[in-house]
């Protein structure tokens, strides 16, 4: 996806996951938002993050 949305840096700062209520850092080039601490990776379409568990995927044991 070369022409996805960054995430604005100052949004990122605020928003938590919302199941474990920790920090979320983005891939960018997955364009998702990753709770390490839930083992969760939730999407970012259009440069907006959508932060529902039922959109979110599970991490492989080899990420996060």
């Amino acid at each position: 996806m070369n022409d996805a949305q960054p995430i604005d840096p100052k949004l990122l700062e605020v928003l938590i996951c919302p199941v474990s209520r920790g920090p979320l850092t983005y891939d960018k080039d997955r364009q998702e938002l990753v709770s390490a601490k839930a083992r969760l990776a939730f999407p970012v379409r259009d440069g907006i993050p959508i932060m529902l568990v039922d959109e979110a995927r599970s991490l492989d044991d080899n990420e996060g």
